[in-house]
């Protein structure tokens, strides 16, 4: 039987054990009394690094679990799957609610609670391929950035002692719509730090989370369907486990306004096309290269009759805001290397400019109101902003291809 984890371990991140484990091990008196007993609201808790992240905070028994998530279904399968682990220590108070986190009812459900200990808020549009149209922006825009403003205006009114959303990679010297969203979110968290302690993480990509290519490997196989990746991205990965575990460790050790990173260094990059070949080799497939997505669909037949070539379709990246390596800082920000093992952090930042930030939320808000308002004006909104957002655009988008 094909072992998931164990091919994560082997064949992406290369590692047969957490990265973050001595991390979790050197500071667990100090997690244990910051999560014990705590209430904990998990925002988006039903997806992969929301759902990993409350498996990481569970063994240290906080008091209450609320898990705030649209996805219904992921939500149900969540609760069975924590019910189902052995040794799991589900709080008696756990409540997982399909709403969304914008919405008045989650306002008074939050109220009603009298706010919470620690808030985690995993709810994000993470895909480049969000900037694909207007409207696909405008969603990205709203909940990355002015839905997540509300939220945080709705937390000053019952002060949580530890606030805690993901960033990305992908903010450090933005290319797509995607980063420079999460790079003003941070800004955006940082200008409520007088209120409340505010910690975020930019990290890899989490190795078949939900919605990433490698998840879309196992899809393709298990329908006999062609696989495409790009040969000429590279990218840092963590397990799904490493990826909550990043998350817990910001959350509970980190300082006002600090961002922690992996410490993992460019030997350790993979491109998406030697895991989807590695992934079809341990499945008992030779890889066949085709030079169009029609010739990949025609050979999906012999597959079909029982066919050892798998037909895959690998291309150089030529689609809007494709980065083709990631960096977690950039020369202008202050890096700790030393206070963890296997986590940097990036420390020194201020409050930001509260006044423009307010500003481009203005800007943000009345450009959505407008019918004719295009992509290239919230590019160049972000820009005036971000100086060092250098958008990357093509005028195609990953929603072209297979």
């Amino acid at each position: 039987m094909f072992d998931l984890d164990r091919f994560i371990a082997q064949y992406v991140t290369q590692r047969t054990q957490s990265l973050f484990l001595q991390d979790i091990e050197d500071n667990r008196a100090v997690l244990e009394e910051r999560i014990s007993g705590r209430s904990l609201l998990v925002i988006g808790g039903a997806g992969s690094i929301g759902s990993s992240f409350i498996r990481a905070m569970l063994p240290f028994r906080p008091g209450a679990l609320v898990v705030v998530d649209t996805n219904e279904n992921a939500l149900t399968e969540l609760t069975r799957d924590l019910r189902s682990t052995r040794g799991m220590p589900v709080p008696e108070d756990y409540l997982p609610y399909p709403m969304d986190f914008a919405s008045p009812t989650f306002e008074r459900m939050f109220r009603h609670r009298g706010g919470f200990d620690i808030v985690a808020n995993f709810s994000a549009h993470k895909h480049v391929r969000s900037e694909k149209d207007i409207f696909s922006i405008e969603a990205l825009i709203r909940n990355n950035v002015l839905n997540a403003q509300r939220l945080l205006s709705l937390l000053a009114e019952l002060p949580p002692r530890a606030y805690f959303c993901v960033s990305t990679d992908k903010a450090a010297n933005p290319v797509n719509i995607m980063g420079a969203s999460k790079r003003v979110m941070e800004d955006m968290i940082f200008s409520h730090s007088d209120r409340f302690s505010v910690k975020t993480a930019r990290f890899a990509n989490v190795a078949f989370s939900n919605g990433s290519l490698p998840a879309g490997f196992l899809a393709r196989l298990s329908k006999r369907q062609p696989i495409s990746a790009p040969m000429d991205v590279r990218r840092y990965f963590v397990s799904p486990e490493e990826s909550g575990q990043i998350c817990m460790l910001a959350c509970m050790l980190g300082e006002n306004r600090e961002i922690f990173f992996p410490k993992l260094v460019e030997a350790q990059m993979m491109t998406f096309d030697s895991i989807a070949t590695h992934l079809l080799q341990m499945q008992g497939y030779s890889v066949l290269r085709c030079t169009s997505d029609r010739e990949a669909l025609d050979k999906t037949e012999e597959l079909r009759r029982g066919g050892k070539d798998y037909p895959v379709r690998y291309t150089a990246s030529d689609t809007s805001g494709e980065k083709p390596f990631e960096e977690f800082f950039t020369e202008h920000e202050t890096v700790d290397m030393g206070r963890f093992q296997a986590l940097g952090v990036i420390t020194g930042k201020g409050p930001g400019d509260r006044e423009r930030l307010e500003a481009l939320l203005k800007t943000l808000e009345r450009m959505f109101t407008r019918e004719d308002v295009s992509k290239a004006d919230v590019v160049a909104a972000l820009k005036n902003y971000l100086p060092n957002f250098d958008h990357i655009e093509t005028g195609k988008s990953l929603d072209k291809k297979m």
